[in-house]
């Protein structure tokens, strides 16, 4: 799904109202109707209802919600703080508001008076919108503080006001709505999918608010949040008469001695993932253990006995992928820049393959173009420099996959694939059960094995990373996120493909 910059949604809105057409105040109706809709799923009319409301369109949306929730028998008090003149559709939601319920709105200027309420009292923040671009000030800041020291459960417009929409770059967290829940309006805000702004969106959602298709079409982006509808079509399908040399051979470079757990994770992954042949490349130290917990994989010992020291023979494999486990020993170290500098297509680099290079920043040159690799945001930025935010990693990923024509997938919530023509997009699956140990081997089995079968590097991260946290997410079903490891992930990719394939 394509996602847009605060700046662009403006602009898609006001399309929408000129091509469909529709008056700017009945599309903000409708954005009150999904959002009526969406409240009333969550909360019931046995609930008190505090709105505060801004002297924007923001505003205008919760004071257009006030109505149609007074109408359906909720009890709402509604505070409109203004500094200056209202929006011309928030002024005509107030008079709508006004004219059917007087004695339900408040009015402040430039002094915030508390209301009283319950500690039950639902408080929706239609404050600002995802325009804001400064910090908040005045008798706003005032309201954010005391809804933020209420306790009571928030539900924010669009996007928590005091949050700007793409970054943020907060000195006094303290005038930032804490939101329970953000009801978006059509797209996800960039935002929302960064860590430390997690504190203040909440659980979010998508309402759909019927902005012009041709719109969203036309207009360009290098924003897209993976879905099941992104991943769906990119699948291959197996034919009848397909054997397993239809499906690739792929090797993975795993493993030193005691690290024989990240050669079974990865390659048992690949397997999973679909790859007709797997062969791991480890000491020989590991064979008996990767042999006896998979029996279908194929077994390469080095010549060292304890680490890997050398690889040969390349050119018969379909897919490569180097990392899990291997150490940063020396003949290591030697073993990835003689495979990097011989290798002519793209391989999969992850785990001590980027210790490794955090330590020998002139392998970076050798990775082949369109290349996977795959940092956690500590590896990252042990090879790309620390960020100060999740924005300026996202923007120093954008910058290096570009630079260097390689992929990077930057794993966490809503892990984030930078490609190099500057794309960038986040996932939607997954949870915190999965940060556990050799969660990272699976997703390097999975990327390998679907690179295997012929997927091309762009939709290897794509489907790879989807499928990983749909697998994650399927076990909850039957562990909790405290007991899931990485091989309940592995035992879920089959109903992870069956989704898909529904």
């Amino acid at each position: 799904m394509k996602f847009f910059s605060t700046n662009q949604v403006r602009q898609l809105d006001q399309y929408t109202i000129e091509h469909i057409p529709i008056a700017s105040i009945d599309l903000m109706e409708r954005a009150a109707e999904r959002l009526y809709k969406k409240f009333t799923e969550h909360f019931t009319a046995k609930q008190n209802v505090c709105i505060f409301a801004g002297q924007g369109n923001n505003g205008g949306d919760a004071l257009a919600l006030a109505r149609l929730l007074l109408k359906s028998d909720y009890n709402v008090s509604v505070i409109l703080i203004h500094s200056s003149s209202l929006s011309a559709d928030c002024k005509i939601n107030r008079q709508r508001l006004i004219s059917d319920f007087p004695k339900t709105i408040k009015e402040l200027t430039h002094q915030f008076v508390a209301p009283e309420i319950y500690h039950e009292t639902i408080i929706i923040d239609g404050l600002f919108g995802s325009g804001l671009s400064r910090p908040v000030s005045g008798v706003f800041a005032e309201a954010i503080e005391w809804i933020n020291q209420t306790g009571n459960k928030v539900v924010a417009i669009d996007i928590p006001s005091g949050l700007q929409g793409e970054e943020n770059q907060l000195t006094d967290k303290s005038i930032v709505v804490k939101a329970n829940y953000t009801f978006s309006l059509q797209f996800p805000k960039l935002a929302f999918l960064f860590a430390e702004n997690a504190p203040y969106v909440g659980s979010w959602e998508i309402l759909d608010i019927g902005i012009h298709p041709e719109a969203i079409k036309q207009t360009s982006s290098n924003l897209f949040y993976l879905t099941q509808n992104d991943i769906k079509p990119l699948l291959k399908i197996r034919t009848k008469f397909s054997h397993k040399g239809s499906f690739g051979h792929a090797l993975i470079i795993a493993g030193s001695k005691g690290m024989a757990g990240a050669s079974v994770l990865s390659s048992k992954a690949a397997l999973r993932s679909g790859a007709g042949l797997v062969s791991v490349h480890g000491p020989e130290t590991n064979r008996v253990i990767v042999q006896s917990a998979v029996p279908e994989v194929i077994f390469q010992s080095d010549s060292h006995p304890d680490f890997i020291t050398e690889v040969d023979s390349i050119e018969r494999f379909d897919a490569i992928a180097i990392g899990p486990g291997i150490g940063t020993q020396s003949g290591t170290i030697e073993m990835l820049r003689n495979l990097l500098s011989k290798m002519t297509k793209p391989c999969i680099l992850d785990a001590d393959a980027l210790n490794i290079i955090s330590q020998n920043f002139d392998l970076l040159e050798l990775i082949p173009k369109n290349s996977i690799i795959t940092p956690h945001p500590k590896e990252f930025e042990r090879i790309f420099g620390e960020s100060k935010s999740s924005y300026h990693r996202m923007i120093k990923a954008q910058e290096a996959s570009m630079r260097y024509q390689i992929i990077i997938i930057l794993k966490g919530a809503h892990t984030l694939i930078a490609l190099p023509n500057a794309s960038l997009f986040f996932n939607s699956t997954g949870n915190s059960g999965m940060a556990t140990a050799g969660s990272g081997d699976v997703l390097t089995g999975m990327l390998v094995g679907l690179m295997a079968q012929g997927y091309n590097p762009d939709e290897t991260a794509k489907i790879g990373i989807f499928l990983h946290g749909l697998a994650g997410d399927l076990a909850l079903k039957n562990e909790s996120k405290e007991t899931l490891i990485a091989s309940d992930i592995i035992n879920n990719l089959g109903n992870a493909f069956n989704v898909l394939n529904q």
